[in-house]
């Protein structure tokens, strides 16, 4: 019965018993069982009384819906007691509900299922696999009233079997027809083989062997009872012997005991069906012999349905959710979906996949994490590169431009060598976009790591060396009129090529302490939802190694601002001060913006885009304010009034500082702010040159 139990994959089942030794042992075998083999658990045990009272079935059946996923009842009980649980299913409108399971007391009776056929449907059953004993069938259809009188019940039998009573003293009351004695079993009534036939006859036949085998150990060569058999032997003596037997049957099958007594399992396996034409009867379904043989195909359920109902106290657990057992009840549990970056690692745990990656779509295990990088296509990236394209064709036309004339007064006025070092920086600024989208690898960082903060350098140091040389000159023409020195060109690259390899220097420091290097950062794009994750391939620049980087070029930027404010006040007609003073002012306004907008979204999912967006838009914005502020001006005049780039007469130093110092005092005494008032010597300078027009003086040109 348990293994037809586990082939059904019923896991919680209930039993019920008649009260006495065949239902109670039955059912103490059974449970024993399933607590050793495991994987069946009992809901509950249920006993019936031998005397029950009225309605005792119907409390029995609530009883058992009170664990209604245990729909099997594991029956050990008499055909009285079945009958009366299958009609209190009915009474409770149960039918169908229940799974039974039937011992051999139930077996393949009609007697218990009469009334009852859709409340018995389905019931599986056992029966001691039995064979017809035609010797005896020759036997038993020979017997009659003169030939049987050894056995006391017979004539009771006989008025039973046919219906007749045996004279006046007959057993049977009533006016019944009169034996004749010569009535014949099987012709004169219906005959059947009583089934435990054989069973009795190989009892009769093991008590026999087991005996003659004693006599001749005890008695041997001794005709009848010996005073060693007679006299001493005792109950377990002969137990002995009665275990030991070995002979084939009366079916042809071997006679034997196991350890325990029990002779060799061989059961025929029923279900009660009801057949498409509504009748009932029961269906050998398989066949037990030292282990199950079920035909479940041939099995049939309510309305014919042959799929298997179950009988469970928790259904499987789906993919990805693990069992929470309750406590005492192995086979009920709770199921929990392993949540997060968990997957099921077995039916009972959860595990934390690696950090690289996450739970595949079932979570019954871990897939690597999609590896993702700026593409070109990207809208982050579609924007930077189209700034950066302009502004590297609007930087190489000014470069083109100053070349084609640079031997023209705006251009030398400019300063040639330090506007093509300030046109690097920016082409520099423009170029670094296309490094910080190409897809990352060694070589890709090395260069972000060289040119990201160079073209700033390149730029700002050309700015700072200008706006110093401006200050110097003028602070130095207060005081006399003795030249600054390192104002000549090759002084003025001297000091921005000093500057710039500060921070050539800090990147080969940096090179040595870290090797550039790419990493995949799996932490930064980890949300909530694991199928949102993504891995960025990224090089391993941290943002203070960023900021580091970067820091030098803007200490170079704030440091020409303070420059540019302090030469505010100096004529507009003698430099490009001004210029480089809203160039810087510009500049520092969009570097602190771009300070809080990278900061401000580190803890963002997509922080990758944005600040590599920021930044690269960051420093073509800066570019393009020196670009157009210092530049766009001079090429405007070069090309579509060529009629002012020409050479204006050269002054001394002395007379530069004499105008420089008395514009300082006249520009105290003026309304506007910032120097911004004409002093009288530089309208005397420009009284042949329309006031509309910009004269362009180079410093280098003076004799000084």
């Amino acid at each position: 019965m348990m293994d037809i139990v586990t082939a059904m994959e019923w896991s919680y089942v209930s039993t019920l018993a008649s009260e006495g030794n065949y239902g109670e042992s039955g059912v103490e075998a059974f449970v024993q069982i399933s607590r050793e083999t495991g994987g069946v658990c009992i809901a509950q045990s249920l006993k019936i009384p031998r005397e029950p009272r009225k309605g005792e079935f119907d409390k029995i059946i609530r009883r058992l819906l009170e664990t209604s996923n245990a729909r099997a009842v594991i029956m050990f009980a008499n055909e009285d007691d079945i009958r009366e649980v299958l009609d209190a299913a009915k009474k409770n409108n149960q039918t169908g509900h229940f799974l039974w399971v039937g011992s051999d007391s139930w077996g393949s009776k009609i007697a218990p299922v009469i009334g009852q056929e859709r409340e018995a449907e389905g019931a599986i059953t056992i029966l001691p696999k039995r064979a017809s004993i035609d010797a005896f069938d020759r036997y038993f259809r020979s017997r009659s009233l003169s030939n049987n009188r050894r056995n006391v019940w017979f004539a009771e039998f006989w008025e039973e079997n046919f219906n007749c009573k045996l004279g006046m003293h007959g057993k049977r009351p009533g006016s019944l027809k009169k034996c004749t004695g010569l009535e014949k079993v099987g012709r004169d009534s219906s005959y059947e083989q009583e089934g435990k036939v054989q069973f009795v006859m190989d009892a009769v036949y093991a008590m026999a062997h087991a005996l003659h085998r004693m006599h001749r150990d005890l008695c041997y060569g001794y005709p009848g009872l010996c005073p060693r058999m007679a006299s001493s032997i005792d109950g377990k003596e002969l137990l002995s012997y009665i275990r030991a037997v070995n002979f084939n049957g009366s079916a042809g099958t071997p006679v034997v005991f196991n350890e325990n007594g029990d002779a060799p399992g061989r059961y025929d396996i029923f279900q009660y069906q009801i057949t498409n034409r509504s009748t009932a009867e029961y269906r050998v379904i398989g066949s037990w012999i030292n282990k199950l043989h079920l035909n479940v195909e041939a099995m049939r359920w309510k309305k014919g349905d042959p799929s298997l109902p179950p009988s469970v106290c928790s259904i499987p657990c789906r993919a990805g959710e693990r069992k929470k057992v309750v406590k005492g009840v192995p086979c009920c549990w709770h199921c929990e979906r392993c949540e997060g970056y968990h997957f099921q690692a077995s039916e009972f745990t959860c595990e934390l996949c690696p950090y690289e990656k996450r739970p595949d779509a079932n979570r019954t295990g871990c897939v690597p994490i999609p590896i993702i990088k700026l593409e070109w296509h990207s809208p982050w990236a579609v924007f930077p590169v189209f700034i950066s394209m302009l502004g590297i064709i609007a930087t190489s036309f000014v470069i083109v431009t100053f070349v084609r004339h640079n031997d023209t007064p705006i251009v030398r006025a400019s300063g040639r060598e330090m506007s093509y070092v300030l046109l690097t920086g920016i082409f520099l600024c423009y170029a670094i976009t296309f490094l910080m989208i190409a897809a990352p690898d060694v070589g890709v960082c090395s260069f972000r790591r060289i040119f990201l903060g160079l073209g700033m350098c390149f730029s700002y140091a050309a700015l700072l060396t200008k706006t110093n040389r401006i200050h110097r000159i003028f602070e130095q023409g207060k005081k006399s009129v003795t030249a600054p020195r390192f104002i000549s060109p090759a002084s003025q690259l001297a000091i921005t090529f000093s500057l710039i390899s500060v921070q050539l220097l800090g990147v080969f420091v940096w090179f040595a302490v870290d090797p550039p290097h790419t990493v995949v950062d799996y932490g930064e794009q980890r949300t909530q939802n694991p199928t949102s994750a993504r891995g960025v391939l990224k090089c391993d620049i941290s943002d203070l190694s960023l900021i580091c980087s970067l820091g030098y070029s803007i200490l170079l930027m704030v440091t020409c601002t303070v420059y540019a404010i302090k030469t505010r006040g100096v004529p507009e007609t003698f430099n490009e001060a001004k210029p480089i003073g809203f160039t810087m002012y510009t500049t520092c306004i969009i570097w602190l913006a771009f300070i809080p907008i990278f900061f401000g979204t580190s803890q963002s999912a997509e922080r990758m885009y944005i600040q590599t967006t920021t930044l690269t838009i960051s420093l073509s914005l800066s570019a393009s304010v020196s670009l157009g502020m210092l530049y766009m001006p001079k090429v405007y005049v070069i090309l579509f009034h060529p009629e002012q780039n020409v050479p204006k007469r050269k002054r001394s130093f002395k007379a530069i500082v004499t105008a420089a110092t008395m514009s300082g005092k006249l520009s105290q005494k003026g309304d506007r702010p910032n120097g911004e008032v004409k002093t009288e010597l530089c309208e005397s300078m420009e009284t042949n040159i329309s006031s509309t027009k910009t004269t362009y003086v180079s410093y280098s040109n003076h004799a000084i």
